[in-house]
């Protein structure tokens, strides 16, 4: 039996990159998952890749940004599994390589909306069905300490989402819920992307760890999530994990 047998998870983002890593992972323990994604194909893609693996899953489409939409779609994870047990905020959209005067409004309204303002929406929907011993992962950046230029806004965003996690790792204390950050490196697809253009850029990231290599989506970061959300984790709350490669020390 799984370290996550009968629980019941929704991982946003979870169509591809560290969010399927950590759908996956948590699958493999048992969990049923809801894979919340804006990419209809790409959710629908991670959910059947859980169900070959013999555990339950409901891909679900939804903008992050539209709190109604995530009002819904907790509803319909409910629906489908009865209720949630774990909330893993994973989904996050930014525009990066921005010096900070060039940094429009509409970038500032990307990474907050889908960075701490969604996660707050979900983390306000789940919480009825949380209360009584449920987890909260939230994913947060080793940005926020290096201080990267060109990710004002990112960073920002990121550094939101890790005051949000900490004040709910206060106040849910006393519901049983305990609310944890990851702060990861792995080479999700967006990263791909932006580092095929800079090589130079991955290189410099890489130079600048202590295990000098890129993180596993599922081996790294979501055996990471499997702890903070399974039974050896349950007195740990308001923290913030670094599973980065040993590039940033939070301490």
């Amino acid at each position: 039996m799984g370290s996550l047998e009968g629980k019941v998870a929704i991982v946003t983002g979870a169509g591809q990159g560290i969010g399927r890593g950590i759908a996956t992972a948590m699958a493999k323990e048992g969990a049923s998952i809801a894979v919340v994604d804006l990419n209809a194909e790409a959710a629908a893609g991670t959910a059947g890749e859980i169900e070959r693996l013999g555990a339950a899953a409901i891909p679900l489409t939804c903008d992050i940004r539209d709190s109604a939409a995530v009002g819904a779609a907790v509803a319909a994870v409910v629906e489908r599994f009865g209720t949630v047990d774990i909330l893993v905020n994973n989904a996050m959209a930014a525009r990066v390589g921005v010096p900070l005067e060039e940094i429009t409004d509409e970038d500032l309204e990307l990474a907050f909306r889908t960075g701490p303002m969604a996660s707050t929406y979900f983390m306000r929907a789940c919480f009825p069905h949380l209360k009584g011993g449920g987890r909260v992962i939230n994913l947060r950046s080793g940005s926020e300490i290096q201080g990267l230029v060109g990710y004002a806004a990112y960073v920002s965003a990121k550094a939101a989402v890790g005051g949000l996690t900490r004040t709910a790792a206060r106040e849910w204390g006393a519901h049983d819920i305990t609310v944890n950050a990851i702060c990861p490196f792995a080479l999700s697809e967006g990263a791909k992307s932006y580092f095929d253009s800079r090589p130079d850029e991955l290189d410099a990231a890489l130079s600048g760890l202590s295990l000098r290599r890129t993180g596993d989506a599922e081996a790294d970061i979501g055996r990471a999530a499997v702890f903070l959300a399974g039974p050896d984790a349950s007195f740990i709350t308001g923290c913030s994990i670094m599973v980065d490669g040993g590039g940033s020390f939070l301490g």
